[in-house]
This record gives structure tokens, C-alpha cells and sequence, in this order.
């Protein structure tokens, strides 16, 4: 039988290797001289903010004894939450994932905890400690897995929310398997949810799935406007505290995100007619600050997208006015940027027009494109990414085609780079065949950064999926 070394052992060994007394160490460490005579005579627990003192003045490092405290007090012992939570929190702040696992693999065979769990798991996403609230929501859901209970239904957005990242695969596994959860989900949460599910969808250029998702959220959307402003059912202030943006977003997005559904499909005529409908917002009853700063906002996505369906479209003489736009947008930030010069990019490589001077104009912008800024936005967080991926594709296009093959090169491994760590198979798939294609004006060192790449990719990919090949 393995014997279990206990804190309270190591504990009376310091004692006699510093030769120090109880009395001494109590003055010392700030703890009781009776709590710490209990503890090591009658093997009473300890708290952990006790524990932690005492680690202190051990002179060890937060959190080593947390492991034996498990061992001792938790799993030896009948489970008592009392104990549990201040150590969940600390070993959060820790990064100690894998404590908080045993723990609760420990006690979730007692269905009562999972209450005080999912409490302690939204106090740990609000604090945005995602990591560590993560194995909670995920034993929460296990446990509820058969109740239905919107409280299940929160956990699996929470879950969803969390494992949303560079993976596209993985992304869309997440969005898969938490998109029949949404309906469960409170009438009020349900309109996040949707918005964060559509930019998953966006992002994979899902197309048909986003425009479900989009008028899903439109339609709650428009019953809740209704219900706040007609009947009066609920003061706005309880509904827009809940959000995380004024309501009447979730309706003008909902026809943003159905024009990019035709625009996808180069219907760009059924795209302005939805453009239209969030150009004019004098329906918009709010006038708070929030509220405004959204509607200029949206109007000036209008505009901009007014002239991006006509230029795709064909319309190519509206090209110096939106390039004025462009300049002109209170609005354009750097990410921003990136999404409407790409406009440009594609109407030129679609059109075969020469923008050189346009890519002079802009060559800051361009250079630094590839700097990223992180985000907890879903739309920040997946469309951008997606975009600067999609950006550099279309620059190494049209320069390639230009024969301009340095400058092509550059952008394509860049984009090549980008797909492979978003995992967009779409995109990765493009990059591979354009340079296939203009392979034969690669310089040597472009080659070879090439297929040193490619092989890299293969490499990982074997290690990741248990497949990496021994033979010589």
C-alpha cells in the first residue's frame, strides 16, 4: 500500500531542521499557535488561506503544497466546499489546471456541487480566467447533460465561447456542437449567442449556415424591440445591461451579415438591398450615447459596403470615390482598413485593373497588415484573422499575375502561413495552387523557404494526429 506523505509532516520536519517552535513559527507565519498545535496533534484541517501563510513562511512557492492538500483534505476526506472553492480560486490565479481537474473529478459524482461549481466557473469567466473555468462548465454540463436546464445551456456557450481560437476545424466543432444549445439559452442571451455563432460561421465562409444564423437573430431580435418599446414588458435597462450591445444592433447586423451571404454568392444586388435597409436607421428610438455611436457606425459600414457591391459589380469608376471614403472614414481602424482595401484588391484582380499607385498610397497600412492585435470580440477574434489570411492571397494574386514575383512571393508564403495556423483549408488550398502555378519565377531561396515550410506542416500535422512516420 503506497503511503501518502502529508503537509503536516514536512510541516514538524522544517520545525526540527530550522529548530524552531511552534510559538516561533505562529509569530512568524501569522497563523494561530493553537490552529497549528490542532492541526499536527489531532490532524484537524487547515484553510488554504492558512496553508498559503504557512507556505510563506516556509519560504516556498505559492501554491506547492497544493497538491498534498488535495491528497489530504479533499480526497482522504469526505468532500467539504468550504475547502474546495478558496482552492479553486487560488489555483486559478495559479494556473494550476491540473489540480483544479482532480479536484473536480473528485467531487462530481455528487450531482449537489454542480450548483456551487457553475458559480464559481462564471465568477472565473467574468474575472477571464477562461482556462481555469473551462474543466468546470465541462463537468457542470456532464453532470446536466440529460435536464435541459438553461443552466446547461449557458455552459455550453461558455464552453464555446472558450474553445473559439486560431483552429478553424476546431472552431467549427465548437460552433457545431453548441448550436443546438441556443434555443435553451434565455430570449435575451440567445441574441449574443447567435452573433457569436454567425461570426464563427462567417469567418469559415459558411455560407448557407450563416444565413440561418443571421435571420434567427433578426427575428428575436425584432421581438424584443417590440416588447420593450410597445408593450412595455421591461424597462430597457434590464434588457440592455444583459447585452453587449444596444438591441437594435442584433437586427442591423442580422442584414450586414445577410448581405455578405449574397455577396459571397456575387448576387450583389440582393447584398445592396440589405445594405439599404441598416443605411437608414430613423426607426432607432434610443438616443443614449451607445446607441449613437452604433448608428454612425453602421452608416458608415453602408456607405463603405454601397460601394463595394457597385464596384464588384463592375461599376469600376466608383473606385477613386471609395478610396476617398477610405480615407475620409472616422471610422477606419486598422483592422478596418485591411477588410476595405482588400475590396479594392479583389475588384482589381477581378477587373484587371492597375492599382500600383493605390498600393503605394497605402503601403504602410499593407507592410504591418500581418500584425495582429489580440481580442476577446468574436469578430475581431475570427473574421479579422480570416481576413488578413484572405488579404494576402489577394495580394500575392495580383502582383504574380503582374509579374511582380518578389513582392508576390512575400505575400503568398505570408498568407500560406496565416491559413495553416487558422487551419483554412479553403485558402491554404489557394495559396498551394497559385505557387504551383508561378513556381517557375521562384528564386531558389523562395523555394526552398517554401518546401521547408511544407514540410514543417507536414511534420506538425504528423506529431498532432499520432502519425509521424519512423521509417528512414
Amino acid at each position: 500500500m503506497k503511503h501518502t506523505p502529508t503537509i503536516s509532516a514536512e510541516f514538524e520536519d522544517y520545525l526540527k531542521q530550522n529548530d524552531m517552535t511552534l510559538s516561533q513559527f505562529a509569530e512568524y507565519s501569522g497563523v494561530h499557535q493553537r490552529t497549528l498545535s490542532n492541526w499536527i496533534t489531532q490532524h484537524r484541517p487547515i484553510s488554504v488561506q492558512q496553508l498559503d501563510r504557512i507556505t510563506v513562511a516556509m519560504d516556498l512557492p505559492e501554491g506547492y503544497f497544493y497538491d498534498l492538500y488535495i491528497e489530504n483534505y479533499i480526497i482522504d476526506l469526505s468532500p467539504n466546499f468550504r475547502r474546495i472553492e478558496p482552492l479553486l480560486y487560488r489555483c486559478a490565479e495559479l494556473d494550476k489546471l491540473d489540480a483544479i481537474r482532480r479536484m473536480i473529478g473528485h467531487i462530481m459524482d455528487n450531482p449537489l456541487y454542480a450548483s456551487r461549481l457553475f458559480d464559481v466557473a462564471e465568477a472565473l469567466f467574468e474575472q477571464g480566467r477562461h482556462a481555469a473555468a473551462l474543466p468546470l462548465y465541462e463537468n457542470v454540463a456532464e453532470v446536466e447533460k440529460y435536464q435541459h436546464s438553461e443552466r446547461l445551456a449557458i455552459c455550453q456557450y461558455r464552453i464555446f465561447s472558450i474553445q473559439v481560437g486560431d483552429d478553424q476545424s476546431r472552431n467549427l466543432k465548437a460552433a457545431t456542437l453548441f448550436e443546438p444549445f441556443v434555443e435553451r439559452l434565455d430570449e435575451i442571451d440567445q441574441l449574443d449567442a447567435l452573433k457569436d455563432l454567425a461570426n464563427v460561421f462567417r469567418s469559415l465562409r459558411l455560407w448557407d449556415r450563416l444565413d440561418v444564423i443571421a435571420r434567427k437573430m433578426r427575428v428575436r431580435a425584432e421581438i424584443q424591440y417590440t416588447l420593450e418599446h410597445q408593450q412595455k414588458k421591461r424597462k430597457p435597462a434590464e434588457i440592455e445591461k444583459r447585452l453587449s450591445r444596444p438591441l437594435f444592433v442584433y437586427i442591423t447586423y442580422s442584414d450586414l451579415l445577410c448581405a455578405s451571404v449574397y455577396e459571397a454568392k456575387g448576387d450583389y444586388e440582393q447584398a445592396l438591398q440589405y445594405t439599404y435597409a441598416y443605411t437608414n436607421l430613423d426607426w432607432v428610438k434610443e438616443t443614449d450615447e451607445d446607441t449613437l455611436h452604433w448608428i454612425k457606425q453602421f452608416q458608415d459600414w453602408a456607405e463603405g459596403n454601397t460601394y463595394v457591391y457597385k464596384l464588384l459589380s463592375g461599376e469600376v469608376s466608383l473606385l477613386p470615390y471609395y478610396l476617398d471614403y477610405i480615407c475620409t472614414s472616422s471610422e477606419t481602424s486598422e483592422k478596418e482598413m485591411i477588410a476595405k482595401l482588400m475590396n479594392v484588391v479583389i475588384a482589381a484582380n477581378q477587373f484587371q485593373l492597375d492599382v500600383n499607385d493605390i498600393f503605394l498610397r497605402f503601403e504602410r497600412q499593407i507592410n504591418s497588415f500581418a500584425q495582429q492585435q489580440a481580442s476577446t470580440d468574436m469578430y475581431t477574434q475570427r473574421v479579422v484573422p480570416d481576413q488578413y489570411a484572405r488579404f494576402g492571397y489577394e495580394l500575392a494574386y495580383y502582383y504574380l499575375h503582374r509579374g511582380m514575383y518578389s513582392d508576390g512571393f512575400k505575400h503568398l508564403l505570408c498568407s500560406l502561413e496565416n491559413s495553416n495556423t487558422l487551419n483554412n483549408v479553403t485558402c491554404f488550398k489557394n495559396c498551394l495552387g497559385l505557387f504551383v502555378h508561378f513556381k517557375t519565377y521562384a528564386v531558389p531561396e523562395i523555394k526552398a523557404g517554401f518546401y521547408n515550410f511544407i514540410e514543417k506542416v507536414w511534420l506538425e500535422n504528423g506529431k498532432k494526429n499520432g502519425s509521424i512516420d519512423c521509417r528512414n
